[in-house]
């Protein structure tokens, strides 16, 4: 969903060489110093990640693997090469017990398993490369794979089918004609296009550390999903509202992780859109992919 969003805009500005798993085992160290050898690159993205958040409960071995171990075998490959590296982490590496916005400074102090690897990507990150931009993000859909958004437009297509069905055949469908989204997790939902447009701002500006880039704005996945449904004409589909311990799950999620953008904003000096637009431009370029 990023790599892809990556290279589209990244090779309109430099000559990008993109490898997927089929291509290269990034959890294989020799794998990795075999492709920085023949690439020879200036720059080195990784958008890889193992993001089954409740999937890492089960497999921290294959988890660890890829979202910590990975970045370690990457750095090693790229030490002493003059490399830049870019590599993307997430809110989860944060408790969730802030009443404000995250900042780059903040410590972390993850509560699920997905969270510890990302930390320990980031640890590995910040100890073996000596020119990084590690990217903090949250909640990211785009139009390649599955993401939040869509998930909430098929579960809606699927409830207007099974309304339609029932009116037909007058009967009452054992499934409920409405979906429950949680209300009690607030975070920043964030396009995976306009993430890449501040990637490649953050490239031409040399920048490096830590920033946090998501889009502007904040709001529950209840409020997230009641407002998909709107924007897309859905909206006579009921959600309705539930508390996370309503909706068991193997892990557990931070309740607040919303991020601060303000180092972003200064030192870029752009600011990115609301989440709101955000989510329009994304329905919109589903509709003519369709």
């Amino acid at each position: 969903m990023l790599g892809c969003d990556l290279l589209a805009k990244l090779s309109s500005d430099h000559d990008v060489v993109g490898m997927d798993k089929d291509e290269i085992d990034i959890t294989c160290e020799d794998d990795c110093r075999k492709a920085i050898a023949q690439v020879g690159p200036q720059i080195v993205v990784n958008a890889a990640a193992f993001t089954n958040v409740d999937g890492c409960e089960k497999q921290k071995e294959e988890c660890f693997a890829v979202n910590a171990g990975a970045v370690k075998n990457i750095c090693v490959a790229c030490h002493g090469k003059n490399i830049k590296i870019i590599h993307f982490s997430t809110d989860y590496v944060f408790d969730g017990k802030n009443t404000h916005p995250y900042t780059e400074e903040d410590q972390p102090n993850p509560i699920n398993v997905y969270g510890e690897s990302k930390l320990a990507g980031e640890q590995y990150l910040q100890a073996l490369s000596g020119d990084y931009l590690l990217i903090r993000t949250s909640w990211l859909y785009g139009v390649n794979g599955k993401n939040f958004v869509r998930t909430i437009l098929e579960k809606a297509e699927a409830k207007h089918f099974i309304q339609d069905t029932a009116a037909r055949v007058k009967a009452t469908p054992d499934e409920p004609s409405y979906l429950s989204v949680v209300d009690d997790q607030i975070g920043s939902p964030t396009y995976t296009k306009d993430l890449v447009a501040a990637v490649d701002l953050l490239i031409s500006q040399n920048q490096n550390g830590i920033f946090h880039v998501t889009n502007r704005g904040h709001c529950s996945w209840y409020e997230f999903a009641v407002r998909i449904l709107k924007e897309a004409g859905m909206d006579d589909v009921e959600v309705r509202p539930i508390k996370t311990s309503q909706l068991p799950r193997p892990a557990m999620r931070p309740a607040y992780s919303v991020l601060s953008m303000q180092k972003f904003i200064t030192l870029t000096g752009k600011t990115p859109q609301p989440w709101q637009l955000a989510l329009q431009d994304y329905l919109k370029n589903i509709k003519k992919m369709q």
